[in-house]
């Protein structure tokens, strides 16, 4: 029998392969959500030098590969076995080997998130496009959610490119007709812009970055413009659910902003997995 008649007859097996690559894959996004902000904080700086005629400071090399990663604390390199998704970390009992440094329990949560959602992927869709297609935006948007919470930037590096991907996607009738999408593409981006533009009016502060237009206008162009109603519709709630229990709890302030766009990835993956279930429900109760 050979690889691939076992991944199309094998459900078990195909499922059971995904969440270990979607294991290995959440150790690599924890570097990608690690690094991509600081690549882009030096392309900024190297920029505004420029603009001023000063020489930009000379910094060591960084990118997504190089340098290996290391302990943030003592510059230990870590070692392959010391970089086995949360088996390593369990082991080290979320320690540096060298240091004993504690290390951020959210290194496994991502791993164990990436290779959870993998693995239903792959239950989900079975094998085939649909599964990997599914994989590609799932893994994008895991990374755009967690720099999102961090900085509360959605990286172009990410979004556009999956703006993209999801249009050729859909040629080929992938999540929906190549139509819907384009639709869908254009009516994300400018529904967000236009709240966006209206709450400014109204009260002269902005409400939200325009990285949350670039997020929805991806979301029309992975699923079509009928998902945009149920994705903004729970992504709003779960937000507001979430904003008022952070002032009420932790005494947030309310002109504290809050990133938007987990929520809208939130969104997002309910319409990949369920979207078409919950559309059919809601319009056969109009």
């Amino acid at each position: 029998m050979s690889f691939i008649t076992l991944l199309q007859t094998s459900p078990v097996f195909f499922v059971s392969l995904c969440t270990t690559i979607g294991l290995m894959v959440g150790s690599f996004l924890n570097v990608v959500i690690f690094r991509l902000p600081k690549i882009m904080e030096r392309e900024w700086q190297q920029q505004c030098a420029e603009l001023r005629g000063e020489t930009a400071e000379i910094l060591p090399s960084l990118s997504i590969a190089k340098p290996r990663s290391a302990c943030t604390h003592c510059g230990h390199k870590i070692t392959a076995l010391e970089n086995i998704p949360i088996i390593s970390y369990l082991v080290l009992r979320g320690h540096c080997s060298q240091c004993n440094t504690s290390i951020s329990l959210r290194y496994p949560i991502i791993e164990a998130l990436t290779g959870i959602i993998s693995g239903f992927v792959a239950w989900h869709f079975g094998y085939g496009f649909a599964a990997l297609a599914a994989l590609i935006f799932v893994w994008s948007v895991i990374v755009l959610a967690f720099i999102d919470l961090d900085t509360q930037l959605l990286p172009d590096d990410i979004t556009l490119p999956l703006l993209w991907v999801g249009l050729l996607v859909n040629l080929g009738d992938g999540f929906t007709d190549i139509r819907s999408a384009v639709i869908g593409a254009v009516s994300g981006f400018l529904v967000l812009w236009s709240v966006y533009w209206c709450f400014k009016f109204a009260t002269g502060k902005e409400g939200m970055g325009y990285g949350d237009f670039k997020l929805l206008s991806v979301i029309g162009a992975w699923f079509g413009w009928k998902m945009l109603p149920l994705v903004i519709l729970l992504s709003s709630l779960v937000g507001a659910v979430i904003g008022i229990g952070l002032i009420i709890v932790t005494k947030h302030g309310r002109n504290t902003p809050i990133p938007f766009g987990p929520y809208l990835v939130g969104g997002g993956l309910i319409a990949l997995f369920w979207g078409n279930q919950l559309n059919r429900t809601y319009l056969g109760l109009l």
